[in-house]
């Protein structure tokens, strides 16, 4: 957010101390070392000090600019969801360096490694799910056990799992087949080296996408504006 003539208050992701919104006195300027470190989507190295209730950033240097997600519409969105994801569900003063490498890594793959856009979102919303507290349960079907089935029904709300006999009436549920059902397994249950290391076909991350949007918005209780805008561009 520009303030005044030259200076930016920026919203910052740190890994000790969670989100927190910092004032970059003379950002603005061209002569500023701080511009290309307090710009979008950009991880940099900041000293920052703290007076009273107020954050200054005395000195910033970029690590990486992820510059790539400015040449598509689309993805730009996703970044930015991702940035919104991140000032939803990170808590302010609270370390969070699980979260924060989740979003740079996807980042990297959205906009470096061009995966399609859809998987890398699902990836980064179920788990992100799963390191904020809202992990759904995919081991088994919540009723009798049923690992899996070519049909499962997957709890919105919940975060439950079923199969067709326990299908609950009572609450919304939608059908996943196996290879959905695989890749939400895969994603929140894998190490994290192993976490962006599998694909599948085109069609299913899109309905993957679509299942982990809705789950993102029923656990949060929140609508993104960055994700609604992606919605209606993604095509």
């Amino acid at each position: 957010m520009k303030v005044g003539e030259s200076d930016r208050l920026v919203t910052l992701f740190t890994r000790d101390y969670g989100i927190i919104r910092a004032f970059a006195s003379g950002a603005k300027s061209i002569k500023s070392k701080k511009g290309a470190a307090t710009s979008l989507l950009t991880y940099s190295s900041f000293t920052v000090l703290k007076k009273k209730d107020t954050y200054k950033i005395y000195e910033a240097t970029p690590i990486r600019v992820f510059f790539g997600a400015g040449s598509d519409i689309s993805v730009l969105a996703l970044a930015q969801y991702f940035c919104e994801l991140s000032g939803v569900m990170v808590s302010a003063g609270t370390p969070d360096g699980e979260f924060l490498r989740l979003i740079l890594n996807s980042l990297h793959f959205l906009t470096k490694e061009n995966r399609f856009p859809p998987l890398i979102k699902a990836v980064t919303e179920l788990r992100a799910a799963a390191i904020s507290g809202f992990m759904p349960d995919l081991v088994a079907c919540g009723g009798c056990g049923k690992f899996e089935d070519d049909i499962m029904y997957f709890d919105l709300s919940g975060g439950a799992l079923y199969c067709k006999d326990c299908k609950p009436t009572d609450i919304k549920t939608e059908p996943i087949d196996r290879t959905i059902l695989s890749a939400m397994r895969h994603i929140v249950y894998s190490e994290f080296q192993k976490l962006y290391s599998f694909t599948v076909p085109n069609e299913s991350a899109k309905r993957l996408s679509e299942l982990t949007g809705e789950y993102i918005m029923y656990q949060t209780d929140n609508r993104f504006a960055a994700l609604d805008f992606y919605n209606s561009i993604k095509e």
